[in-house]
């Protein structure tokens, strides 16, 4: 039985909320209202892109996907990725991957 790009998603999200903490990058504190209302890309000026992957992105996808809404078909993430965790070195590979495959499932191409 071939899995929906929703739960294929699901499962890529959890392996990359698994990973920030195997990494040390998830946080048990929310950042601020003020902080969570950038309109920047990522928004860069408030937040780390660790902490925009888990308080927005992770939570906006969960979202989505628990509402049956569509999902975005157009994302990409791996340039930002592999720029903000470029100073974790090696330890950033698999995390890196996930998001790579999610940019390719969300997008449908190969990254």
């Amino acid at each position: 039985m071939r899995l929906s790009k929703a739960q294929q998603t699901l499962i890529l999200l959890i392996q990359l909320s698994q990973e920030l903490k195997t990494v040390t990058l998830w946080q048990k504190r929310r950042p601020n209202p003020c902080e969570m209302a950038s309109t920047l890309p990522f928004h860069y000026d408030t937040l780390t892109f660790e902490q925009w992957l888990q308080f927005v992105f992770i939570e906006s996808m969960n979202l989505i996907i628990e509402k049956n809404q569509p999902l975005p078909s157009e994302i990409l993430l791996l340039p930002m990725a592999e720029e903000s965790f470029k100073v974790l070195g090696n330890k950033a590979n698999r995390l890196i991957d996930i998001i790579g495959q999610l940019d390719s499932l969300l997008s449908g191409r190969n990254v």
